[in-house]
């Protein structure tokens, strides 16, 4: 159950019965079953509705521009080793605008959580295709469907060899809040892809039509540690869509224990001489 430490009062403006409202509770639950206190949680955003899940949790948040909270993540990490900071974003928004940061964060494998609202369409301007839209899929503005290949985040995640990659799915809170925790405790870099029905532009990908697909990986049943059947796994569509952890790699090198400025604790702790910075400034008139 999730402590109400996390609660505030600011209204929701979800449609209702979206599945970004389940995300916030798994969310909740995890930092809770943690014991992350407010005060030592970041969640960092763009712009979309899964964005505003960070409005809705009474922690320190960033809301940066549309694509760019990994990089801003990044920063509010390396000044603070000490955080536990978490992105919060949609699929459009991570995958699409930001998908170069993307790619970019898999490189650095920084000490942070990537958790995507994947609803294949770009819910906040009212139900465009997003980078992994399948084919054929019919919107307003893709009247006669989606022609281009839907962008697969976990593949690409796979083939960079990052500590942690996972799906969840917002109809299963419990299972989800248990990747969450898995995914925030991780040494590296985590992704947790989250299926996330949207009730208003996607009448297909319902809770019903997952609840219908979806199942667990086992690990009696299924190695993680092996990229190849993970990214197997991530092509994995249709009739049966798996969830859980597709990957663990336990021998990745984070970028904190890569970088030689970085062992000596948060920099943010660290004395600076201000006139050392007044010489710089002056430098550049």
């Amino acid at each position: 159950m999730a402590s109400p430490v996390f609660n505030n009062d600011f209204p929701i403006s979800w449609c209702p019965g979206c599945g970004d409202y389940s995300i916030l509770t798994a969310l909740k639950q995890a930092l809770t079953d943690m014991e992350v206190r407010p005060h030592e949680a970041v969640i960092v955003s763009g712009i979309g509705q899964a964005a505003k899940l960070c409005h809705y949790l009474n922690c320190n948040f960033f809301n940066g521009l549309h694509g760019r909270a990994l990089p801003l993540a990044s920063a509010v990490k390396i000044a603070n080793s000490d955080l536990r900071v978490m992105v919060n974003s949609g699929d459009g928004d991570a995958y699409g605008e930001g998908g170069n940061h993307f790619i970019h964060a898999l490189r650095g494998n920084i000490n942070l959580t990537l958790i995507t609202h994947n609803n294949q369409i770009f819910g906040l301007t009212k139900g465009q295709a997003s980078p992994t839209a399948e084919r054929g899929t019919v919107t307003r503005v893709q009247t006669k469907g989606v022609f281009l290949t839907p962008f697969n985040p976990l593949a690409v995640a796979v083939t960079f060899e990052i500590p942690f990659v996972g799906r969840g799915f917002a109809g299963d809170i419990d299972h989800l809040a248990e990747l969450m925790k898995e995914a925030i405790s991780t040494d590296g870099f985590s992704l947790l892809d989250v299926l996330q029905p949207c009730v208003v532009w996607d009448r297909v990908h319902t809770f019903s039509w997952y609840r219908e697909r979806v199942y667990k990986l086992e690990e009696s049943e299924y190695d993680p540690s092996d990229p190849l059947a993970a990214i197997q796994k991530a092509k994995e569509w249709g009739d049966k869509i798996p969830s859980g952890v597709f990957y663990r790699n336990r021998e990745a090198v984070s970028y904190e224990e890569e970088s030689p400025g970085m062992g000596d604790g948060p920099l943010v702790n660290r004395p600076f001489d201000s006139r050392k910075i007044e010489i710089l400034i002056d430098s550049f008139l």
